[in-house]
């Protein structure tokens, strides 16, 4: 596992973000890259700790101690292949994941973690200049046909590994693009496009039917569905966003996050928007209101668009720097986050409530918003506390950035008829199975909105259960 003393010789070093006063003039990819020297050297710090709490911390089981080591020494196609046994898309996780596993390494407690995510990224896009990623088609076919419903993160995940035991997949999309929102919901300033591409190259290679623009439910029948394949698995996501339903919510000027970013994506797509139905920042006072990585991703849209001033709110109290005795090491930090995005030029506000939106003419023009406080109770349950202290945010544009609560419940879903859990998900038993015969869920579909790596870990899950069950097992 890596140098066993490099820990205490070598400090943690990372790629950074390209300078400022370029990237906010384009969409491409803020992250940078280090060489291959400092990569290793990095990569040696990974020190053979007694317990890996990294691995344990990660949803997908990775090995990371056995990639770095591997790493370190320069064998980059078997840190590769050893990547690549317990993540189907090190090249998604290595640019978008929070990197658990940073968060529980050991060197964490001298807040000098091993840089993981960017070793796994490294890894990858090293395996992709050197040819080591290509098309395995499997050998043989079992005759059985699996439809995955939806293109996201866990669908392609489960797609992947059910085409691997030789079953045919294929995967419906209602957009026009496959990928979900890792297509269409994250900037590509974190997560360029041709990157998903070039996998979707490969997995179409190996054998994978793609439908794009087909909506299951609508543009094909679910009973014909259910004729023609022998499993179904829905991986549509948590497609309904918060709302906040106060006075001023139908003023123009008033959006949800993705109608944003999905725009934005589709145009950097090549995609021509109707002037009259463009969300621009141009020129414009934006406010996002979600202090989330949604919200984060917002607010470097909205500056990338040219917003004259962006300003983010929460109405959760500013979390604790640097660390929080409420969620001690293992345990992933709830402390403040700053991203490229707010480095960027934002200016963030917390413990402030939206009361309404003002307009004139039908068009917004600010937001009062109210300060709050929470208190604790003896149970140690947070409890919101209205002051009565207003204030007026002068805004041209509003982005609700305020997460997700379920998939869409019309269409797909009613016409399979699958039952709903308390919060309205799928609901699924531990071998992610629905209340209808041969149709399985995961992703956020079935759990929630989630991190992009806990919907590929449900979607292999869903795979091996899926696997089972058309095998009669």
């Amino acid at each position: 596992m890596g140098n066993p003393k490099a820990f205490l010789t070598i400090g943690r070093k990372e790629a950074g973000y390209r300078p400022l006063h370029d990237r906010i003039y384009d969409y491409a990819e803020v992250e940078q890259t280090l060489n291959i020297e400092d990569r290793r050297l990095q990569a040696s710090r990974c020190m053979d700790c007694g317990v890996p709490f990294c691995h344990w911390a990660c949803p997908l089981g990775n090995r990371q101690g056995e990639w770095q080591d591997l790493a370190w020494r320069g064998r980059w196609e078997e840190a590769y292949r050893s990547l690549a046994e317990t993540d189907d898309f090190p090249e998604f996780t290595g640019r978008v994941c929070p990197a658990l596993c940073e968060k529980s390494c050991v060197l964490k407690l001298h807040d000098a973690p091993v840089t993981i995510r960017e070793n796994e990224v490294s890894i990858v896009e090293r395996a992709f200049a050197e040819g080591y990623v290509t098309a395995r088609p499997p050998r043989r076919r079992t005759g059985k046909r699996v439809a995955v419903v939806g293109s996201g993160p866990s669908g392609l995940a489960c797609a992947n590994r059910l085409n691997r035991r030789g079953h045919r997949v294929t995967v419906f999309e209602k957009n026009e693009f496959i990928g979900g929102l890792l297509r269409l919901g994250i900037p590509d300033f974190k997560l360029g496009k041709k990157i998903i591409d070039r996998r979707l190259k490969l997995l179409a290679e190996e054998g994978i039917e793609f439908k794009p623009s087909v909506c299951v439910g609508k543009d094909f029948k679910t009973k014909e569905l259910l004729e023609k394949f022998d499993a179904v698995c829905v991986t549509i996501g948590a497609g309904v966003p918060r709302d906040l339903p106060v006075e001023g919510r139908d003023l123009k000027g008033v959006y949800f996050a993705l109608e944003l970013l999905q725009q934005q994506n589709r145009v950097n797509a090549g995609a021509q928007i109707p002037q009259n139905e463009r969300i621009s920042a141009q020129g414009k006072r934006v406010l996002v209101i979600g202090g989330g990585d949604t919200g984060s991703d917002c607010v470097g849209t909205s500056i990338r668009q040219g917003a004259v001033g962006v300003t983010q709110i929460e109405i959760m109290p500013k979390p604790p720097v640097g660390s929080n005795p409420d969620t001690p090491w293992p345990m992933y930090p709830q402390v403040l986050k700053t991203s490229s995005s707010h480095e960027e030029g934002c200016e963030r506000r917390w413990n402030l409530a939206t009361n309404r939106f003002i307009g004139k003419d039908g068009v917004l023009i600010g937001v009062e918003t109210e300060r709050v406080e929470w208190e604790k109770d003896d149970a140690g349950k947070m409890t919101l506390k209205h002051t009565g202290e207003t204030e007026v945010i002068e805004a041209d544009i509003v982005l609700l950035a305020m997460g997700f609560v379920h998939p869409e419940l019309d269409g797909l879903v009613g016409d399979l008829g699958v039952g709903l859990d308390a919060r309205k998900n799928i609901a699924v038993d531990d071998a992610n199975r629905t209340t209808v015969g041969k149709v399985f869920a995961a992703g956020d579909a079935s759990m929630g909105a989630s991190l992009v790596v806990r919907a590929i870990a449900s979607g292999r899950r869903a795979a091996e259960n899926i696997d089972r069950f058309l095998k009669g097992q």
